[in-house]
């Protein structure tokens, strides 16, 4: 019988952290177009100086997140063999 439904990935797997990872920046890029939206309608209040400070954590935080997406993206690809 033909399994219609493949298994679901092993929860150590590379390609689940890289999944995770791809997510983790979805919503981060998410929350950051939120809080720019919120900084422009609100020009020069005590809000959109907070809503600033998010930005740049949110930011920092993307940065991370795709640091190791690329470190996780590098240490999958297979290694070529050189001819030396």
């Amino acid at each position: 019988m033909i399994k219609i439904v493949p298994d679901p990935p092993h929860p150590n797997s590379l390609h689940a952290l890289e999944d995770t990872l791809i997510q983790a920046a979805d919503y981060v890029l998410c929350a950051l177009t939120v809080a720019h939206q919120s900084a422009l309608l609100l020009p020069r209040t005590p809000g959109s100086i907070m809503m600033l400070t998010i930005m740049h954590e949110l930011e920092t935080a993307r940065a991370l997140v795709d640091t190791a997406l690329t470190q996780v993206q590098r240490f999958d690809e297979p290694t070529k063999p050189t001819l030396h």
